[in-house]
C-alpha cells in the first residue's frame, strides 16, 4: 500500500552576506522524527532539501511545494521550513539564497493558496523564521485574519513583525516542535497532533520570548507521530471491566502491593498497570494521595474524567 503521508522539509543556513547557523539541523531532526513512529513503523515519506547538500531557489522550492500539495491520494501533506524570512506591505516571505531586492522568495500566501487547494484530508505548514506570522493575515487590513480552508492548520516560530531565536546551533522554537513529536504533547495513546504541538510550544515559552502562532480550519485532526503510548491499548481495553460503571470504585487491598507482608500475584499485576494509569491521569485512589495507601488502606481507585473518557473508547470498541 503506497504511503499516503507526505512532508517537505526544507532546511537554509547558507544566504550571502546574513548566514544562519541552526536551520539544516532542524530541518535533518524534523527530517528524522517525520520518517518513522516511536516504533520504528514508516510514517512520512520525507523529502528533505538542506543548503549543505542542495541549491534551493525561489524556482526549485516553488516548484516542491506544488508537488506536495497536489497528489490526491495523499491523507497528510506537511511543509516544513526553517530559513530567513522577510514581509513588506504585500505580505510575508520565506527566502530563499538567490533572493533579490523584490523577489525575496516565495509569498507565504502562495504557500497557503497551494494547501488550501490541496485534496489531502490534512495539510500543515509549519515555519520556523522570522515574520512566519505573516501566514494567512491579511496586510492591507493589517490583522491577524486567516483565509484557512477546512483541513489546513499553521504554526508559525513567531507573530508577524517578531524575529525566530536560534540558540546553540538550533532554533528555539523548532527544538520545541522536536520535543513535541518526540512525546511531550502526545495523549494517552501517543498520538501527537497539530494542535497539541502548539500548546507544548506556547507553555515552554516565557512571556519576553517569541509568541507562536496556531491557525487552524479542522473538522477531524490528524495524528502526524506516533509516540510511546503512556498506557498500553492493551491495559486501556482493560478499563471497562475493572470499572463496570463510569462512577464504580475499584476495591484496593494489601494483596495488591508487592510486600514482604504477603501479596497475590495476579492482584500485583493489575495494580502495576493501575499504577501506569494512575502516572497517566486516568484514575486516582481514594481517600488517599498515592495508590500504595490506597492498597495498604484497603480503600481503592476511581476513574477521573479523563480515565472516563478512555474507559467510554474502549467499552465502544474504538480504541
Amino acid at each position: 500500500m503506497p504511503n499516503r503521508r507526505r512532508a517537505l522539509v526544507i532546511g537554509i543556513d547558507d544566504y550571502p552576506g546574513s548566514p544562519l547557523f541552526g536551520c539544516v539541523n532542524d530541518a535533518k531532526a524534523i527530517a528524522a522524527l517525520l520518517e518513522a513512529h516511536h516504533d520504528g513503523s514508516p510514517n512520512f515519506e520525507v523529502v528533505l532539501r538542506t543548503s549543505d547538500v542542495d541549491s534551493i531557489t525561489r524556482g526549485s522550492l516553488r516548484e516542491d511545494i506544488q508537488r506536495l500539495f497536489v497528489p490526491r491520494d495523499a491523507d497528510v501533506a506537511l511543509f516544513y521550513f526553517a530559513g530567513h524570512g522577510t514581509e513588506n506591505d504585500l505580505g510575508g516571505y520565506i527566502m530563499t539564497p538567490d533572493f533579490a531586492s523584490g523577489d525575496e522568495g516565495v509569498n507565504l500566501s502562495e504557500i497557503l493558496s497551494r494547501a488550501n487547494a490541496s485534496p489531502a484530508k490534512e495539510s500543515v505548514i509549519i515555519l520556523d523564521s522570522c515574520m512566519s506570522g505573516a501566514l494567512g493575515a491579511s496586510p492591507s487590513a493589517n490583522n491577524n485574519a486567516a483565509a484557512v480552508s477546512e483541513g489546513v492548520s499553521i504554526l508559525t516560530a513567531a507573530r508577524a513583525g517578531q524575529t525566530a531565536a536560534e540558540i546553540n546551533g538550533n532554533g528555539m522554537f523548532t527544538e520545541l516542535v522536536c520535543a513535541a513529536l518526540d512525546g511531550g504533547a502526545a495523549d494517552v495513546l501517543g498520538n501527537v497532533s497539530a494542535p497539541a504541538i502548539y500548546t507544548y510550544v506556547e507553555e515552554a515559552l516565557g512571556a519576553w520570548d517569541q509568541r507562536p502562532l496556531f491557525k487552524a480550519h479542522l473538522g477531524q485532526v490528524e495524528s502526524l507521530r506516533k509516540a510511546l503510548p503512556a498506557v498500553s491499548v492493551e491495559t486501556l481495553r482493560q478499563l471497562p471491566k475493572w470499572f463496570p460503571a463510569p462512577d464504580h470504585v475499584f476495591p484496593l487491598d494489601p494483596e495488591y502491593e508487592d510486600t514482604e507482608l504477603g501479596h497475590d500475584p495476579a492482584k500485583v499485576a493489575i495494580f502495576k498497570k493501575l499504577q501506569k494509569c494512575r502516572d497517566a491521569k486516568l484514575i486516582e485512589a481514594v481517600d488517599e494521595d498515592f495508590l500504595y495507601f490506597a492498597a495498604m488502606n484497603s480503600t481503592g481507585c476511581r476513574l477521573t474524567l479523563l480515565g472516563q473518557r478512555y474507559r467510554k473508547l474502549a467499552a465502544e470498541r474504538r480504541i
